[in-house]
């Protein structure tokens, strides 16, 4: 875990680099570059569904219903699809399901800090730098999709990534991980900033930057005043000459039929918008999947706001009334459209958090005196993976009696990225560089190969 030492803390992103990444969203994020790497071999899409605070293993995918009092938690475990797996009573559907995904049990690394942890989960590298509570800037690793972005540029007016529904950020806080970091704003992923479960939504209500809209983005002499207005903020940045190509690219993009049609979600028949749940939870995981139809390959869906399953408090009341449900009802009808439709075969599916939540429960106070609830927990959690040649119906690791460390070989975020960046057709050996063109290698992991040939990596 980080501590501040001398490094005084940070309370946001410094202004130049607050426009860089502001400028992204109004400009049209991700926007197509030319490309810095040879064309990639039969790439893959991934679709990373973030359970934004930490959800807890021992409530959901690795419970101990054996440990003592104190550490056992309210909910029983339940059989599967495939014997002697076994998950939460609360995930029903999921259960149903088990043959499709396999269950990594052994996750681990040492941060136990929400936005440190983050950054590590997002980009497949340790944050630069990182103290407790750094929040998002230019220094930061690249995500996933700003990677792609950045070395296998697309021409096609689609973004090489989105991120939705929500962008990561509590008060002076931004979450790191969530942009191109040091390769630049140009490589920044899309963001939606709606509830796409929310009546009439569509893209011309998408939220981009600053309050701006899709539909006043549109209007061009809307967007040509709102940029009058920070002229002199605009000298200010390190590439104010990039301005004007970045605005007809995003009109280009926007303009995209494949695209507007993704994001029309009236399109969908009811049956299906109703099967993954009419919550924010399952229509952005069916936002999600139409925009891995339409070609977009990284789509990250944030399972809520940040801190959404940080259940210091009330752990067990939030995850069998709010938060299981939805989830449960959305990734698996995300799994069988995946399947029946063959695109299982070319998307890979993750479900985690930054970490897990600690064995021992702890108490909050409370209008009934006490709320229990499980604190962070870097040392051991547990990854859902399903897609793109994974095999299903697999435990990969697992934990000990008491669910605290791994009792066989730990996975990190670094393997976790290596995975990702391996299905998108990326050595995770490349280098990347900065916007001083010095060269760092992109990730340190290795793959999770058990996911792929079988093995329980014991």
């Amino acid at each position: 875990m980080h501590s501040h030492g001398s490094m005084p803390r940070s309370k946001g992103i410094p202004r130049r680099e607050a426009l860089q990444i502001g400028f992204s969203g109004l400009l049209g994020l991700g926007l197509p570059q030319l490309a810095r790497a040879n064309p990639v071999s039969r790439p893959k899409s991934v679709l990373l569904i973030f359970l934004t605070g930490a959800s807890s293993h021992l409530d959901t995918f690795d419970l101990k219903p054996e440990s003592p009092d104190g550490i056992r938690g309210e909910f029983k475990p339940v059989a599967t699809s495939v014997p002697g797996i076994q998950v939460c009573e609360h995930l029903p559907l999921l259960a149903q399901r088990a043959h499709q995904y396999a269950l990594v049990r052994s996750m681990a690394h040492k941060e136990n800090n929400h936005l440190v942890a983050t950054h590590h989960t997002l980009t497949g590298h340790p944050q630069p730098g990182a103290f407790f509570d750094k929040v998002a800037s230019r220094d930061d690793w690249p995500s996933y999709a700003a990677t792609l972005n950045y070395l296998h540029a697309r021409g096609d007016g689609l973004p090489s990534g989105v991120n939705l529904p929500t962008f990561l950020v509590e008060g002076a806080l931004t979450w790191p991980g969530q942009h191109a970091g040091f390769i630049g704003p140009r490589h920044d992923p899309w963001q939606i900033t709606q509830d796409p479960a929310r009546p009439g939504f569509k893209v011309d209500n998408l939220s981009v930057s600053q309050g701006l809209t899709i539909g006043r983005i549109r209007d061009r002499a809307g967007i040509l005043k709102s940029l009058d207005l920070k002229q002199k903020a605009l000298e200010q940045s390190p590439a104010p000459g990039r301005l004007r190509e970045q605005q007809e690219m995003a009109l280009a993009m926007l303009g995209s039929g494949k695209l507007a049609q993704a994001f029309d979600l009236d399109q969908e028949p009811v049956a299906s918008r109703e099967k993954y749940g009419r919550h924010a939870f399952g229509q952005s995981i069916l936002l999600a999947r139409r925009l891995l139809q339409a070609g977009v390959p990284v789509v990250q869906a944030n399972m809520g706001r940040v801190q959404n399953w940080d259940t210091h408090g009330e752990n067990f009341t939030r995850l069998k009334n709010s938060l299981l449900p939805p989830l449960d009802r959305g990734v698996a009808a995300l799994l069988d459209d995946l399947t029946a439709t063959g695109m299982i075969e070319d998307t890979l599916v993750i479900v985690t958090g930054e970490f897990g939540r600690t064995p021992k429960i702890s108490f909050q106070p409370g209008a009934n005196n006490s709320q229990p609830g499980r604190d962070h927990w870097a040392q051991c959690y547990t990854a859902l993976f399903a897609g793109a040649g994974v095999r299903g119906g697999q435990v990969i690791g697992r934990s000990d009696k008491i669910g605290a460390y791994p009792a066989t070989i730990p996975y990190t975020p670094d393997d976790l990225g290596a995975t990702v960046y391996h299905t998108l057709g990326i050595d995770p050996e490349t280098h990347v560089r900065d916007r001083q063109n010095r060269p760092s290698q992109l990730n340190r992991g290795k793959v999770i190969e058990p996911l792929f040939n079988g093995s329980h990596g014991a």
